[in-house]
């Protein structure tokens, strides 16, 4: 302990501190979220149970309503778009909680976030030094979205899973990359994507940097698609449909495709057109934070890639942006981009102050925005 206390305490440090800053900024705006108008429709409460403490209600709007109703009744009408780990891990913890699985939901997200906080920070000192790591991470937890990760959502459970599977992969722990990829696939979709990542990175490795690895190493690997093989065994088993999370994309509004695919040019034609001709409509705001986190986060991966981060990463990363838009939305994309994390670390590495303190103060203002309708029941990711 005290050897690990020594390697990695400044980091530690550096992480707790950011941590607690932005929890802080969480707890402050929820505050001022109070004198705020409110939408119910997707708000979060506890009916007749009164279990949970009513400050917490509005950590679960959205998504943190299917998450909780299926950690209690296991999946209800239209619920199997989400997947299972997160929520049957609530499940499991809330006695700890005395039956406050609202609690327990948050427990887990929040210490989630500091573990994947810690190994991140690890991941980028791999290739680059303490100064990219740490404006990498104030980049991340300023980002408008990143409220999320304190929230009954699945970011950062899927996040620690997701770093922590590329961790063990650049340190040669190819066994430990392959279950935290599979558990990471049982989590979100997104998990699958680390399979042709950590087999590109597998690859880079034996070939590039001329590392003795056996197959056995990439059997190792072959475990991260066993995560989403098993939901859609169970979907089969009990809908007769293992792509049920896919079909009912349709059911959760922002007009989805469920049933073809859309190609990004064509959505990035609609919300264009959406531009011109819903500016009266509440979900204005939703729209443009959709439309330019689409360009952004194209522009950002772009430069990644001429910044040569490491391919392994921009290959989890093209994937987890391009396919969420084949449903013909940038619906939640400022929260998917999330896991775009190759775009923080090329963040991480802007030399220009002035416009490095540019994008922050553009990211708080946003960050601020896109939280108070967040927990006022307004659509924002």
């Amino acid at each position: 302990m005290k050897k690990f206390l020594k390697t990695n305490g400044e980091i530690l440090k550096f992480v707790l501190v950011v941590f607690l800053v932005w929890q802080c900024a969480l707890v402050s705006l929820s505050f001022v979220a109070d004198c705020l108008p409110k939408r119910h429709n997707f708000l979060y409460n506890d009916g007749q149970r009164r279990v949970n403490p009513r400050f917490f209600w509005k950590t679960a709007n959205f998504d943190g309503i299917h998450y909780l109703h299926i950690a209690r009744n296991g999946y209800g009408m239209y619920e199997q778009a989400f997947f299972p780990l997160y929520p049957n891990i609530i499940k499991k913890a809330a006695p700890l909680f005395a039956g406050k699985d609202l609690v327990a939901s948050l427990a887990i997200s929040n210490l989630s976030f500091i573990f994947f906080l810690f190994l991140f920070y690890k991941l980028i000192r791999l290739d680059f030094k303490d100064d990219t790591a740490q404006k990498a991470i104030i980049f991340l937890v300023l980002f408008p979205a990143s409220f999320f990760f304190g929230m009954v959502y699945t970011e950062s459970f899927f996040l620690l899973l997701a770093i922590g599977s590329f961790y063990s992969a650049r340190k040669g722990k190819w066994l430990l990359a392959g279950l935290l990829g599979a558990l990471a696939a049982n989590t979100r979709l997104f998990g699958i994507f680390l399979f042709p990542s950590l087999f590109y990175e597998f690859l880079y490795q034996k070939r590039e940097e001329r590392k003795k690895l056996s197959y056995l190493n990439f059997l190792a690997i072959s475990l991260v698609p066993l995560g989403l093989l098993s939901y859609m065994n169970f979907l089969k088993q009990k809908y007769n449909d293992p792509l049920m999370f896919f079909h009912l994309q349709p059911h959760f509004g922002a007009e989805r495709s469920g049933g073809k695919l859309i190609l990004i040019y064509q959505v990035f034609y609609r919300y264009l057109k959406m531009i011109l001709t819903t500016y009266s409509d509440p979900l204005y705001f939703a729209v443009w934070i959709e439309l330019l986190s689409a360009v952004g986060f194209l522009a950002l991966g772009y430069f990644a890639f001429k910044r040569k981060i490491r391919a392994s990463y921009l290959v989890f990363a093209l994937l987890a942006y391009l396919v969420p838009t084949l449903t013909g939305t940038f619906s939640s994309l400022p929260r998917y981009a999330l896991v775009l994390f190759p775009c923080f670390i090329l963040l991480g590495t802007i030399k220009n102050k002035i416009l490095e303190r540019f994008l922050m103060a553009i990211f708080v203002v946003c960050f601020i925005m896109a939280l108070l309708f967040f927990y006022r029941g307004y659509w924002v990711a």
